[in-house]
């Protein structure tokens, strides 16, 4: 059994960044030159970073990237495959590897060192097991169901929600700024927002006019919209509701003065 912690997993953009074309986009929307004057025009970066500044980002989906993972768990892949705008092919866990597929797993750190007296229905006391105890016992069940010839895809029933998984990540430009708001934020799970660094330090890298000013909802915003569960930026962020009345007071500043000047 191969145990990783959280935290180890590996991310590598496989495409996307190269080339941008978020600028040629957007010029269909509004230019009167020719297709070919159109696709030849080159790179403006300035364009993108107006585009992005504006909100208006509906160009930046002809953007696509894609990754590849490996050492998240399959609570990591459940919460992952929430968002809806992107592809995903991940590695098969039915197909018959005649007993030589790797048992690996993914633990928080906590995990680990918990351990508890297990007892039997008797109520007479056997011993005192970890968590990578469990995960040997099912690990041991699964090599002895493969000898026994129960199909692999009959067995992954009994496999944690640990168990890691592999697989390949597609998503465009605007879909990732939006997953970024999500899952950079600290009440994101610690395991997915290690995805979500991962991802976001190599989009910077690749395309870094696509993604600036990208990041969680409160540094995006200005705000934090959920304060209210998240303490750990308390009194450092406003809430909506803190932003929106510093707003009407800054508009009721503006419009005072200039009445004053008329």
């Amino acid at each position: 059994m191969e145990i990783r912690q959280v935290g180890e997993g590996k991310v590598v953009l496989l495409a996307g960044g190269g080339k941008v074309f978020a600028d040629t986009a957007a010029r269909f929307c509004r230019s009167e030159k020719s297709l070919d004057e159109l696709a030849g025009a080159p790179h403006d970066v300035e364009l993108v970073r107006r585009i992005v500044q504006s909100g208006h980002e509906a160009a930046l989906e002809f953007d696509f990237f894609i990754f590849g993972v490996e050492g998240y768990s399959r609570v990591c892949e459940t919460q992952l495959v929430r968002k809806r705008m992107a592809s995903y092919l991940i590695k098969s866990g039915r197909v018959d590897k005649h007993g030589k597929r790797r048992f690996s797993v993914v633990l928080p750190k906590a995990f680990q060192s918990l351990s508890f007296d297990i007892y039997l229905e008797s109520g007479i006391q056997t011993r005192s097991v970890s968590g990578k105890d469990i995960l040997g016992i099912i690990s041991q069940w699964y090599d002895a169901g493969v000898e026994a010839g129960i199909p692999e895809e009959d067995l992954r029933y009994l496999k944690p929600q640990a168990t890691e998984f592999k697989g390949v990540i597609g998503m465009n430009a605007h879909a990732l700024r939006d997953w970024f708001k999500i899952r950079l934020c600290n009440r994101a799970q610690a395991e997915i927002r290690d995805l979500a660094r991962k991802m976001f330090r190599l989009c910077k890298e690749a395309a870094p006019e696509l993604f600036e000013g990208a990041g969680p909802s409160c540094e995006v915003l200005g705000y934090c919209p959920e304060l209210e569960q998240c303490r750990q930026r308390e009194g450092r962020v406003p809430t909506r509701n803190q932003a929106m009345k510093a707003l009407c007071r800054m508009w009721d500043c503006v419009e005072n003065d200039e009445e004053s000047h008329e």
